[in-house]
């Protein structure tokens, strides 16, 4: 992808115990609009469409969608028509009062909402082909970008520089993110996976994908599901930025690091270990949980991004 990637940080951050050292590989600061592993998913994806002379990318996604959000501003960038089948035929009406929705229009991409039952007929074959008898011919990227050229974006998170840590720990979604770091570790190195979803269904999708057995899925941290979030994640989103002046978004990299943070102090790390923390991205989607938190009358994140 020619889109200009910036210089990645990686920084440490306070760590809960002193025998522990925990660093943070900043990827959402790749790019302003694709950022984190929504980078690494689509590079190989958009040079795989332009060599087969495709005009348009199709792919789905959700109402506060970090995919839907990066497609549509890659597609902009790279100049492709871009659709997006967004679950929530209830959604059509309120594109004004989405901020990730109203983005993407504004990229320029073309929604398709469906009700929730038609969203989980996505991937079988007379549901694609009704979509191409509709829009014509393009280009497919899974929900959350997930396939084999989303892996081999996301091995490309880890360099040789990183054979110094002993763990290295990510936010699941679709389980691309994942492979790609399991495939890219060295044999002394553990992948731990954080699942924003509930249940363990994500191990036979990784599977698909990972080379290698040193990973494992802590299924604990979830705060109820996808897209589900508490005051005690809020709270503790708000003061890990204000102590490390890293902003965490609430569906995926907050649990991860509520969830590493609660590891270490229950010594579940070995003494002496350094760990790695991926940041995937996805602060677009702090605006829309915002709005969903202060109807609610809860805590909302108090992060500028």
């Amino acid at each position: 992808m020619s889109i200009v990637l910036q210089d990645i940080l990686t920084q440490e951050i306070l760590s809960p115990k002193d025998n522990i050292s925990v660093f943070i590989r900043r990827e959402d600061l790749i790019h302003p609009f694709i950022s984190g592993n929504k980078f690494r998913k689509l590079k190989y994806n958009l040079l795989q469409a332009k060599a087969e002379n495709q005009n348009s990318l199709l792919t789905f996604g959700g109402a506060f969608s970090n995919h839907i959000a990066a497609a549509a501003y890659a597609g902009k960038e790279q100049g492709f028509k871009t659709i997006g089948i967004i679950r929530g035929d209830e959604l059509e009406s309120k594109i004004s009062e989405n901020p990730t929705l109203k983005f993407a229009q504004e990229c320029g991409m073309q929604f398709k909402f469906v009700t929730r039952e038609d969203y989980r007929q996505k991937t079988e074959d007379y549901f694609i082909e009704n979509l191409k008898h509709e829009f014509g011919d393009f280009y497919l990227v899974p929900e959350g970008g997930t396939n084999t050229f989303a892996v081999q974006g996301c091995e490309e998170i880890l360099s040789k520089a990183d054979s110094q840590y002993d763990f290295v720990c990510s936010a699941v979604g679709t389980g691309g993110t994942i492979s790609g770091l399991i495939n890219s570790i060295l044999p002394h190195q553990k992948v731990l996976g954080f699942p924003a979803l509930k249940g363990d269904f994500l191990n036979d999708e990784i599977r698909k994908f990972a080379h290698n057995e040193h990973w494992e899925l802590i299924l604990e941290y979830h705060f109820g599901g996808y897209g589900k979030v508490n005051p005690e994640l809020i709270a503790f989103i708000n003061q890990f930025y204000k102590v490390n002046q890293v902003p965490l978004d609430p569906i995926y990299t907050g649990k991860l690091v509520f969830g590493v943070m609660d590891l270490i102090e229950k010594n579940y790390f070995p003494e002496n270990s350094k760990i790695l923390l991926i940041h995937t991205g996805g602060l677009q989607g702090i605006a829309g949980m915002n709005i969903k938190l202060k109807n609610k009358h809860l805590p909302t994140i108090e992060i500028d991004v």
